[in-house]
């Protein structure tokens, strides 16, 4: 009798450590929302591959002295060091976690190996724990609240997606290549591309389209009350819409590849045959210096600084303070990949 109410005991002991186990493991899976309002990254530095993100004095970044993965540091430069052997873009962080597109497959090949393919992973704030949301060719990743927006290419065919963080809904919104770069308070901006380039709003919630303005814009970037813009009907011009007195005020007569806006500032690279240059301009237009001479991208930015590559040159990294010109390689970046080899 002793022994059958003992072995009673003891399966109800290792049902409840099952159970234990179980609920733990449940609780260690359940995704953490997100606050309203939550913005995985500027509009700006998204638009330029989203390179770069910052979050609470930390900025995560892909790091071209150790092929493009994954790297974090201090706003202040600080810190720097390799937290995922991910080759990443289209960086992009809320909450408990961390987003990004892995540009191909990662990890050691081989037996007893498992290797990641390229397409969407969420990761915690170290880089670690990855989960894979989505594998496939995206161009663009945005998180607004608690789903993720992002271009993807799907047996020849372009899908815009919206994505819940936990992988518990995925809809496709639209075969158009729309750009979810620019996030406000919980809605998307974009300009249209199919029968015009105006600027519409898109709740993130709903996916309900709402039309803003009829400008013919591209890459729209929101700064207060004021949108900036290519403006399609004025060669490609940068300009800036004011929502709140329905003014449009032209900043500058170039030419405009690319640009970012934050802190006061814009720097933007200038589209010229004979005198192509990055420049920077307070966000009025006024005020313009060149940063540099010649023909970059990946223009994004940080509380505290502004990083920049050179065109066709994907191993060089340059920096400059926010609101400076004196622009120089990023020296710290370099070593931190370099102590990695040694």
């Amino acid at each position: 009798m002793k022994k059958h109410v003992m072995n009673i005991v003891i399966g109800i002991l290792c049902l409840a450590a099952f159970v234990g186990m179980f609920v733990f493991s449940a609780l260690s899976e359940r995704v953490k929302m997100n606050q309203p309002g939550t913005v995985g990254n500027t509009a700006g530095n998204a638009n330029n591959d989203g390179l770069f993100c910052e979050n609470k004095g930390i900025v995560y970044f892909a790091n071209p002295y150790d092929g493009g993965t994954l790297y974090s540091m201090t706003s202040e430069e600080t810190n720097i060091k390799r937290i995922s052997t991910s080759k990443v873009k289209h960086l992009s962080v809320g909450g408990s976690y961390l987003y990004y597109y892995q540009t191909g497959f990662s990890g050691k090949s081989g037996l007893g190996y498992v290797r990641s393919p390229y397409g969407i992973y969420r990761a915690d704030l170290k880089g670690k724990k990855t989960v894979s949301l989505y594998q496939g060719t995206v161009s663009n990743l945005q998180l607004v609240d608690n789903y993720l927006f992002y271009l993807a290419m799907k047996d020849g065919v372009q899908e815009f997606i919206r994505q819940k963080i936990d992988r518990s809904d995925s809809t496709v919104l639209s075969t158009e290549a729309l750009n979810p770069a620019c996030a406000v308070d919980g809605s998307l901006y974009y300009n249209g591309v199919g029968s015009n380039h105006y600027l519409h709003r898109m709740e993130a919630g709903t996916g309900n389209v709402s039309l803003v303005w009829e400008g013919n814009l591209l890459y729209p970037v929101i700064d207060g009350s004021y949108v900036y813009f290519l403006d399609v009907s004025d060669n490609y011009c940068l300009s800036r819409y004011s929502m709140n007195d329905n003014v449009v005020e032209k900043l500058t007569q170039d030419r405009v590849d690319c640009y970012n806006v934050g802190g006061g500032y814009i720097y933007y690279q200038k589209n010229s045959e004979v005198s192509p240059a990055l420049i920077k301009m307070n966000v009025d237009g006024s005020q313009p210096e060149i940063v540099r001479e010649g023909n970059y991208t990946h223009i994004n930015m940080t509380t505290f600084c502004v990083y920049f590559q050179e065109f066709g040159n994907d191993t060089d990294l340059y920096r400059t303070l926010l609101g400076g010109t004196d622009a120089a390689l990023f020296e710290g970046a370099k070593e931190a990949a370099l102590a990695i080899v040694k």
